[in-house]
């Protein structure tokens, strides 16, 4: 990686860990204080007041600070310039929305800047679990000051895997009903924690060691993948292939495993 694209890849991070820090000052005081809460696409789909306050204050920051720079976030679309760009700013300000609304404490402010649809800097805040995430290309991937490193589990039959399942899961025959049911048999455990950021942070940090999904959204995953990756991981697609966040799954690992997932995801294939 050229010199000059560190240094970039290393300011965006500093911008967003900025931003994205308060953000997660915002929502540590509206913990007590949920509000009202809608629902969007299905009754399972909710959003809070919260939501929206905390994403209008990272596009406030994020567009004042790089406004030659996109911005696409989940409650308010896109924003920015409308010439095309490389770049992009992806932002999801409250990650595990139903967790928050019910008071459980695994939710995430999380931002990242994609360049030509990867991934150069990213940050999931936890603030109600005290955890800040952080990583840009070629630097590394970090919690709260400390290096990370992905776990060493090398067996399927020991590994914890975590995913989670669509919002219209009852209603759509795609809904990983299939893919959980069959790891549950395979690997050695599977959670489901309601936070697809923080399952990824979690891979980086050695705690899972697995990860897959599908139907996603990029802002859940864009940062995560490049926490995995900079944990010395592999995040590829569910087909094995190139990760682009666009395209809304992702397989992630420590590496070790990262076939074993890939091969019995596709036995899950074959047998539908």
């Amino acid at each position: 990686m050229e010199a000059s694209y560190s240094k970039e890849a290393k300011e965006a991070l500093s911008l967003a860990r900025s931003v994205a820090g308060e953000g997660a000052t915002l929502l540590r005081g509206a913990v007590d204080n949920i509000g009202t809460i809608r629902t969007k696409s299905t009754l399972r789909d909710l959003v809070t007041e919260w939501d929206t306050r905390c994403e209008d204050l990272i596009r406030e920051r994020l567009l004042a600070a790089t406004p030659e720079i996109p911005l696409l976030g989940e409650e308010r679309g896109s924003s920015g310039v409308a010439t095309e760009s490389e770049y992009l700013w992806l932002v999801d300000p409250i990650d595990g929305t139903v967790n928050f609304a019910h008071g459980l404490p695994l939710f995430s402010v999380v931002i990242a800047l994609e360049r030509n649809g990867q991934p150069i800097a990213g940050v999931v805040v936890a603030p109600a679990m005290g955890w800040e995430f952080y990583a840009h290309d070629g630097g590394g991937a970090f919690v709260n000051g400390q290096p990370l490193r992905v776990s060493k589990i090398t067996k399927l039959e020991q590994a914890m895997l975590a995913s989670g399942f669509p919002y219209d899961r009852a209603t759509s025959a795609d809904n990983n009903f299939a893919e959980w049911e069959h790891f549950q048999r395979v690997a050695g455990a599977c959670r489901r924690l309601g936070c697809a950021s923080i399952d990824l942070a979690l891979v980086a940090r050695g705690w899972l060691d697995g990860y897959w999904e599908t139907r996603l959204q990029p802002w859940d995953m864009s940062a995560g993948a490049l926490l995995v990756r900079e944990a010395g991981g592999r995040v590829t697609s569910i087909n094995g292939g190139r990760f682009v966040s666009k395209d809304g799954n992702a397989v992630a690992s420590n590496g070790a495993i990262h076939n074993q997932i890939l091969d019995e995801l596709e036995v899950v294939r074959r047998d539908k």
